[in-house]
């Protein structure tokens, strides 16, 4: 059953996406590996039917992202919802300031979530909390931000570019390129447009705020692209209209790890559940003939059976 990356339009949750994949392909059983915020596009990894077992092994991809981080305008939920809440008047910073807090921000980091998010604490969601007019103290979490590239400074969000084209470094402002749909400003307020690359539970909204703060004062993240979930592009994502007749990719091609080659009797042992000694370290896809066998994490002496595929 195939795995299906689709471009994520403005407005809509992932849950909507996820809903109207179901009605599309006929069937209740679609996931998504990772959520993308209403005021977020791009891609968004749909996992149908059996696929649905893979869901749990690709949510820790690396996710990249075009953000846009507006500065001197603070919002409660940290985006472009707004409204307003803090507004200080700022001049756009010089790149070289920008790039040395950039770099702070790279490798293991704690992050505080946004209170508008789907966090739970105490079998309450933060969002729903949020929408009451309360706050509950989340606590930081780890994450791995493993790089963030300024590609420019501009004196509002309308004068930042949005219209870009893939390339091998990633995407990259191109004037011929494909345009992206945007939120609707808050204000003009001084603009970063940055390419981010990050591991998996980082908020770009958390990080815009942050960013902010390192400047000395608050921000929001005025919008945001999803340009990369793993191995899939958006440049390779299928618009929602195509859901119904997409073909998408088998579950063996949309798993990234090293693959090892079992002959009947490896094949059989892992399929029982068995641990069959085996000298490889870290998690692998074991298959049979070009077919998907089981996933395993390997320590050196053996082979630990994660999932088997029958």
């Amino acid at each position: 059953m195939p795995v299906i990356a689709v471009d994520k339009p403005l407005g809509l949750t992932s849950h909507d996406v996820v809903n109207r994949a179901r009605r599309a392909r006929g069937t209740k059983r679609v996931g998504h590996t990772g959520t993308l915020d209403p005021l977020a596009t791009g891609a968004l990894v749909l996992c149908v039917d059996d696929s649905t077992k893979l869901v749990q092994f690709m949510e820790a991809d690396a996710k990249d992202y075009l953000a846009w981080i507006s500065l001197g305008a603070g919002t409660p939920t940290l985006d472009a919802e707004g409204p307003l809440a803090e507004v200080v008047p700022v001049s756009p910073p010089r790149e070289e300031e920008v790039r040395a807090v950039l770099a702070g921000f790279l490798g293991p980091q704690l992050q505080v979530p946004p209170q508008y998010s789907a966090v739970q604490i105490g079998g309450r969601r933060a969002y729903a909390v949020a929408r009451a007019g309360g706050e509950l103290d989340l606590p930081a979490r780890d994450v791995v931000i493993h790089s963030l590239e300024l590609l420019g400074v501009y004196g509002s969000v309308r004068e930042a570019p949005r219209t870009f084209s893939p390339g091998a470094g990633g995407w990259r402002p191109d004037p011929i390129g494909r345009t992206f749909t945007l939120p609707g400003p808050l204000g003009d307020f001084p603009t970063l447009l940055v390419r981010a690359s990050v591991g998996s539970g980082t908020y770009l909204r958390s990080l815009a705020r942050d960013v902010g703060v390192a400047l000395g004062g608050p921000a929001h993240l005025a919008g945001l692209v999803r340009t990369r979930v793993g191995r899939y592009d958006l440049a390779e994502a299928v618009s929602m209209e195509q859901l119904a007749e997409a073909s998408g990719i088998p579950d063996l091609a949309a798993l990234h790890f090293p693959r090892i080659e079992a002959d009947e009797r490896l094949a059989r042992e892992l399929r029982q559940g068995k641990r069959p000694r085996s000298g490889a370290v870290g998690r692998h896809v074991v298959t049979l003939g070009g077919e998907l066998v089981a996933l395993v994490d390997g320590d050196g002496e053996a082979l630990r059976v994660v999932r088997a595929w029958a």
